[in-house]
């Protein structure tokens, strides 16, 4: 097992990687939450842009372990609202293409520091 890790993507804000490379041909992904590596920030807007910045952070963690977002197989997100839904699917669909990854949604009662959404996920090599 092999930690991956990047500046590009905002640093671990707990005792966990930015992910993990099983060694076994897969790459597990921690959720991603819409911090700009940058600013350390939010970006500013509603899930539309948050998601926008999540997908962004987790294709710089599989950029820096030798994949892309075609190689992931598996996503998971995490909405504070499902109301939001309909806007964060509008953007997850232009960062994915057919075939697309399995998929789980979820509402959640909260996210760190008050995120709106948080993706997490799965490639394979």
């Amino acid at each position: 097992m092999n930690a991956v890790h990047t500046e590009t993507a905002p640093a671990a804000i707990g005792p966990y990687s930015q992910a993990v490379d099983s060694g076994a041909g897969l790459v597990f992904v921690s959720g991603q939450l819409p911090i700009d590596p940058s600013t350390g920030a939010f970006p500013q807007g509603d899930v539309a842009e948050q998601t926008r910045q999540s997908l962004t952070n987790a294709k710089s963690i599989l950029d820096a372990a030798g994949l892309g977002l075609e190689n992931v197989v598996k996503t998971t997100v995490f909405l504070a609202d499902m109301g939001d839904f309909a806007a964060m699917n509008e953007v997850y669909a232009q960062f994915f293409s057919a075939p697309f990854p399995a998929r789980s949604a979820v509402a959640v009662k909260t996210l760190p520091k008050g995120a709106l959404v948080e993706i997490e996920c799965i490639a394979a090599r």
